[in-house]
C-alpha cells in the first residue's frame, strides 16, 4: 500500500486521500506564555473544601456513634469501679 510518495486511497500516515477539511480551527498558545500555576491555589482551597464538606455526613455521623460509645462505655468503667458499683455486683 503505498510509499510516501504515492496517491493511494490508504495514504502515508493518515493522509486518506480525502478533501481537506475546511472550518476547522485550531489555536495554539506558546508554553512560554501559559501561566502554568494559574489559580492553583484558589482551586486547591475551594476544592479541598467542597470534597470535605460531601464527606461531612458521612465521618461525622462515624464520629457520632463512636463518642457516644466512648463516654458510655468510661461512665460505665467508672460506675463500676466505684463504691456504688461494687456494691451492686455483690463483691463487698
Amino acid at each position: 500500500m503505498g510509499g510516501a510518495g504515492g496517491k493511494n486511497y490508504m495514504g502515508w500516515w493518515g493522509h486518506l486521500g480525502s478533501p481537506t477539511q475546511r472550518g476547522v480551527v485550531s489555536y495554539i498558545l506558546s508554553p512560554y506564555q501559559q501561566k502554568a500555576f494559574a489559580g492553583v491555589l484558589h482551586n486547591a482551597i475551594f476544592n479541598t473544601a467542597r470534597r470535605v464538606s460531601s464527606q461531612v455526613p458521612y465521618v461525622g455521623t462515624a464520629f457520632g456513634i463512636g463518642y457516644l460509645i466512648y463516654t458510655y462505655a468510661n461512665k460505665k468503667h467508672a460506675y463500676l469501679t466505684s463504691k456504688a458499683g461494687h456494691a451492686e455486683a455483690g463483691e463487698h
